[in-house]
């Protein structure tokens, strides 16, 4: 292989950069370390970046910083900037809202797969309406989506998959593989699982056959399981908008 091909098969230098005084780096095929670093990590923000660039299987570094000693380094590359955030070839990213459709133009086929979802419904939920909807009418916006998730897709309709008549049976909401929507969506809709849970005591109902058959798909994937935050941290970030809420 030439220099230059080789060069061209490298992946882009990517970093993560989150809270915390020690660096692990992340290997797309072996995770060395990936149970210690769950322990420590306050990752609910990178969740879906961290999810998209595993399903790319793209190598990376994630970088903890210690912000009492922040280094010199840190503060020249991101000046003002807090972690979490990323860098790509050396360009800081902030937004993580923005992240994700970033990666899906920069790490794009024939290298990487692409995991932009093919029906537009799918991203319905990535909507600031639709968050505001699961805030203020939970059980609403989650029938909404146990009803797409039941419903075929005109993409599994017009490709056979599908008489068009009946339930869908795809496992993710684009179809029988993550997509860009699931990566956005999942570690919300984890959340929201584990918050509801543990301070309202509520369940999603067993009705929502569609939801609850795409969270189990989901949940046994190691892209979304080792890369949402664990359980008692969601609850402790929560810990005090739930005692406002209470009030």
């Amino acid at each position: 292989m030439t220099d230059t091909a080789a060069e061209e098969d490298k992946d882009p230098d990517i970093e993560l950069f989150v809270k915390h005084p020690w660096r692990l780096t992340l290997s797309s095929c072996v995770f060395t370390g990936w149970e210690r670093w769950r322990e420590h990590r306050k990752l609910s923000l990178l969740s879906a970046p961290l999810m998209i660039l595993w399903l790319k299987g793209v190598v990376f570094n994630v970088t903890t910083v210690d912000l009492k000693r922040k280094p010199a380094d840190l503060h020249n590359l991101a000046p003002g900037t807090h972690p979490p955030f990323l860098t790509f070839q050396g360009e800081v990213l902030t937004d993580v809202n923005k992240v994700e459709e970033y990666l899906e133009e920069m790490l794009a086929p024939p290298k990487y797969p692409k995991l932009a979802a093919k029906n537009r419904e799918s991203n319905a939920n990535k909507r600031p309406d639709n968050n505001r909807a699961l805030e203020t009418s939970l059980e609403k916006a989650l029938a909404k989506l146990d009803e797409y998730l039941l419903s075929p897709t005109a993409d599994e309709v017009q490709n056979g998959r599908h008489s068009g008549d009946g339930e869908s049976k795809r496992k993710y909401l684009d179809g029988d593989e993550l997509t860009l929507a699931d990566c956005n969506l999942l570690p919300k809709l984890h959340v929201v699982k584990v918050v509801t849970k543990k301070y309202r005591n509520y369940d999603i109902p067993s009705e929502f056959k569609g939801l609850w058959r795409y969270l189990g798909n989901s949940y046994s994937r190691d892209e979304f399981t080792n890369t949402c935050a664990a359980d008692v941290e969601i609850e402790l970030a929560y810990k005090d908008v739930a005692k406002r809420l209470g009030k």
